[in-house]
């Protein structure tokens, strides 16, 4: 994976940048020792690395602010960073950048249940979010897989999902507001609690934008009343076509659950070895969950069980009290730690129509033939978020290029058939190569110029997104007027 070639300059001067981060923050917010800085020197996609010049870790949108202006006025980078949970290389550093993380940034500032918001600092962590309103009966919808680690800033840059996403939205779905940092200093307020602002659609911009936009340090968050009750059935099915015709299916009904999750057969190998959840031995599994009123919950079910019952399942199992709720989705809650003790994978989250899942399914199993190596799709099957694992052996010379390739192909077929290239990971440098599959040249420069905008010095996480050779022009720009 291609990075721009460090600019020495500024490595040159990481005495006087850390000197001047040193004195408009505090003693222990600025980190320069090399093997401390190492810890940072990559996300969750590990198989690239690379220490950054500095990392700092503000408490404030004000420590955040005076570390974004000494690193505009020196002309540094800044590779912004939550939990570093990124699956695509959003946090990778490059050795002249500064690292700015918000895991610091922890407070509740607000909660107004009668309004339904609630106002935070982004380095608090999704699941806590929703632990902070348990008590007074709401909570907040996005829950990506990594939820107990992952940061409210991480899930606005890369405008996560997770499973109960197919009713509630995603991320953008239910971010009302934000507190933006740009690369200048300068703090600026988007959105806020009341629904549908006035004006261009900014906030709707910056969710999703990958931190190349600008810091988002306080964040107000739609809450929602938790549902009456709520109910998951399991179905098996004799192939991964016929799961992906069900939820076609169950879509196409006008039924809307509040999530439908989909497991192959290699992933329910992996979960009945690590969780012993007590799924059927079938190629593929459906859990789909309704909520209402009992009488709602009874309905939807009985919909979806004739929907299914067309199509002949291995199973129909649905859950009659809360420990058989909690033992169907026990699996699917830890399918990718499960994967894990297989050994490597490459986590994708390409998205297609999900009347073109059965399509797209029996292609990656083609695929997986084709390129040698095995692959466990295990995904927000609801709407189309697909999330194929590409098992390989990181000690093997040449496995990682294969398992590259062959996630690159399934990538490219999801564009083919009406999708797109990301549900919820985000490019970052996975798929910074492919963006040229889904958007002619000038739909990307488009974009470019959006980021021209909030950041003319192209400081923000240069590296990411755009295709290294359509971005040079912005990015050699800077540097050409910053050397003058």
């Amino acid at each position: 994976m291609a990075m721009p070639t460090p600019d020495g300059r500024i490595i040159a001067r990481g005495p006087q940048i850390v000197a001047a981060l040193r004195a408009v923050l505090p003693p222990d917010a600025v980190i320069d020792d090399p093997q401390e800085t190492r810890a940072y020197e990559c996300d969750a996609l590990t198989a690239y690395r690379c220490p950054p010049l500095a990392v700092v870790l503000p408490r404030s949108t004000a420590e955040v602010a005076a570390a974004m202006k000494v690193c505009g006025d020196l002309g540094v980078p800044v590779v912004p960073r939550g939990a570093g949970t990124s699956l695509a290389g959003g946090a990778l550093p490059t050795a002249d950048s500064v690292i700015l993380g918000t895991m610091r940034l922890r407070d509740v500032l607000e909660i107004d249940t009668d309004n339904r918001f609630i106002r935070v600092q982004t380095g608090v962590t999704n699941l806590s979010v929703s632990a902070e309103l348990e008590p007074m009966g709401f909570f907040y919808a996005p829950d990506p897989s990594s939820q107990l680690a992952c940061t409210i800033a991480g899930n606005i840059a890369m405008n996560s999902g997770g499973a109960h996403c197919l009713k509630y939205g995603v991320t953008t779905n239910n971010l009302l507001g934000a507190t933006v940092v740009l690369t200048s200093g300068e703090v600026v307020e988007l959105g806020g609690p009341e629904l549908g602002p006035m004006g261009l659609d900014l906030l709707g911009v910056l969710c999703g934008s990958e931190g190349q936009l600008g810091v988002v340090t306080e964040a107000t968050l739609r809450i929602l009343p938790r549902p009456e009750g709520a109910r998951p059935v399991l179905i098996g099915f004799e192939s991964p076509e016929v799961a992906g015709e069900c939820v076609a299916n169950i879509i196409r009904s006008g039924v809307l659950p509040v999530a439908i999750e989909y497991m192959d057969e290699p992933c329910l190998r992996a979960v009945e070895a690590f969780a012993k959840a007590g799924y059927p031995d079938c190629p593929a599994v459906l859990i789909v969950e309704v909520e209402g009123s009992r009488a709602e919950i009874d309905d939807q079910i009985a919909r979806i069980r004739a929907i299914a019952d067309a199509l002949n399942p291995v199973e129909f199992r649905e859950s009659r009290n809360a420990d058989e709720a909690l033992a169907i989705w026990k699996g699917r809650k830890s399918a990718f730690g499960a994967m894990g003790r297989l050994g490597d994978y490459i986590c994708l989250d390409g998205t297609v129509p999900v009347g073109q899942l059965p399509y797209t399914l029996r292609r990656i199993g083609e695929l997986s033939r084709q390129h040698g190596l095995e692959v466990a799709n295990v995904f927000h099957a609801g709407d189309g978020n697909m999330h194929p694992l590409i098992l390989f052996d990181a000690n093997k010379p040449g496995d990682l290029a294969r398992a590259e390739a062959f996630g690159f192909d399934i990538l490219r077929l999801c564009v083919e058939v009406g999708g797109c290239l990301t549900g919820e990971h985000g490019v970052g440098v996975e798929k910074r190569d492919l963006m040229g599959d889904q958007y002619a040249p000038d739909d990307l420069a488009i974009q470019m110029q959006v980021k021209d905008v909030f950041d003319p010095g192209w400081l923000l996480n240069p590296a990411k997104v755009f295709p290294l050779d359509a971005s040079a022009a912005h990015r050699n720009a800077y540097r050409a007027r910053a050397a003058e």
